[in-house]
């Protein structure tokens, strides 16, 4: 339940998605999630670190951990289903 609580919480899951490609700063994970609001980015970001999944690296880009990327491809068939879901609401 907890990780559906951490995971069900606005813009979790986008962060997660695109840190998946490798590390990104501030700004431009900020660019990539359609500009949401520093203030929640920031929050997003805490507690993701707080969890586990997240770190900040030494030059300050943020990265998935091992534990982090583990729940990535986890999510993996959530999104291979709803690429299929949306493919049938065309």
């Amino acid at each position: 339940m907890a990780a559906l609580d951490l995971f069900g919480r606005r813009w979790t899951l986008r962060i997660v998605w695109e840190l998946h490609e490798g590390p990104l700063g501030f700004r431009p994970l900020q660019q990539r999630c359609d500009g949401m609001s520093s203030s929640v980015l920031r929050q997003r970001l805490v507690e993701l670190a707080e969890v586990g999944l997240v770190r900040q690296a030494d030059d300050g880009r943020y990265e998935l951990t091992p534990l982090g990327a583990d729940a990535r491809e986890a999510l993996g068939p959530l999104s291979r289903w709803s690429e299929r879901w949306a493919a049938e609401l065309e």
